[in-house]
């Protein structure tokens, strides 16, 4: 890769962390994306951008067998890459032209795995049990605890494991969340994932800083998915069907059908877009029909033409 590319996604990179609060994950996947279109074209991916659309030819012609939810990330690196570079005048004015010029392939958001209610119950009854038996373990409260926070509170796996011990101040109805971007906020608390923490910390003797520790910090994503997956299992639901991100969508599932709306939605599950929020309705769609049919003013009004010609 050619220094003038290396420097300048560099920069593009600082400005994503520093004005936009890209997330590490976000920003460790654009600079892969960047960094092999730049390999791709021989370390001259910013002299491509100034040539147009014959000058991405040969990106396009590379991700031809890439899965179009692949090139469609790679896409949007680059026409933001584009247009930073227009923006602060980096490169020729038709580097910022060349975001039209890149493909925009259609992307068919997959619809999320739910659970029924009737899965989250034996969910919960085997934890419960365990929880309360006599010779329950500290790891048997723990695990109740994680799945209260989980399909209680609708977070992230990353956001779960790496809550501090402070976050479970008992009495206090709402978690302080940093999410994607290090971005803050509150999400609903239960009481019984209250009840359930505090059990937990009082059987959770060791001095740190960390809810959920380990013996370097605090459990891994990767543990609390195996954790999740053989607790499923023992359950009697085929662990394929349950995962930390799965109980997630079941939270935001169950809540809408019980009423809430989409901006609280995606309050809760921290999404920057409403639009990311949006997948969620396919699940609802009935009782949204019933809604209309139900509430609107041209529903009341047929309604009342049937009484008067009854």
């Amino acid at each position: 890769m050619a220094g003038d590319d290396a420097r300048l996604i560099d920069r593009f990179l600082e400005m994503m962390a520093a004005e936009r609060g890209a997330a590490a994950n976000t920003l460790a996947a654009y600079r892969r994306d960047l960094e092999q279109a730049s390999d791709v074209l021989a370390g001259a991916l910013v002299q491509a951008g100034e040539a147009g659309e014959a000058g991405l030819a040969r990106l396009d012609h590379h991700w031809r067998d890439l899965a179009s939810s692949t090139v469609a990330r790679k896409s949007s690196a680059l026409r933001g890459f584009f247009a930073f570079l227009q923006d602060e005048g980096l490169a020729e004015a038709s580097a910022g032209n060349a975001s039209t010029a890149i493909a925009r392939p259609k992307v068919q958001r997959p619809l999320p795995k739910i659970l029924s209610h009737d899965d989250i119950a034996r969910l919960f009854t085997l934890a419960e049990e365990r929880a309360a038996a006599p010779e329950a373990r500290p790891s048997d409260l723990r695990l109740l605890a994680l799945i209260e926070l989980l399909y209680g509170s609708g977070l992230r796996a990353s956001e779960l494991v790496s809550l501090p011990r402070a976050a479970a101040s008992i009495g206090r109805p709402l978690l302080a969340i940093t999410g994607k971007g290090d971005k803050q906020r509150l999400v609903p608390i239960s009481g019984r994932a209250r009840d359930a923490l505090a059990c937990w910390l009082a059987v959770s003797t060791v001095e740190t800083r960390w809810l959920f520790p380990s013996r370097t910090g605090h459990i891994s994503r990767i543990r609390l998915f195996q954790l999740i997956k053989d607790f499923a299992a023992s359950a009697g639901i085929d662990p394929a069907r349950v995962s930390p991100h799965v109980l997630r969508h079941a939270f935001a599932t169950h809540l809408l059908e019980g009423g809430a709306d989409l901006r609280t939605l995606q309050t809760f599950l921290g999404h920057a877009d409403i639009a990311t929020t949006q997948i969620y309705t396919h699940v609802d769609s009935k009782r949204l029909v019933e809604l209309v049919n139900r509430r609107h003013p041209l529903a009341q009004m047929n309604l009342a033409d049937r009484q008067r010609r009854g």
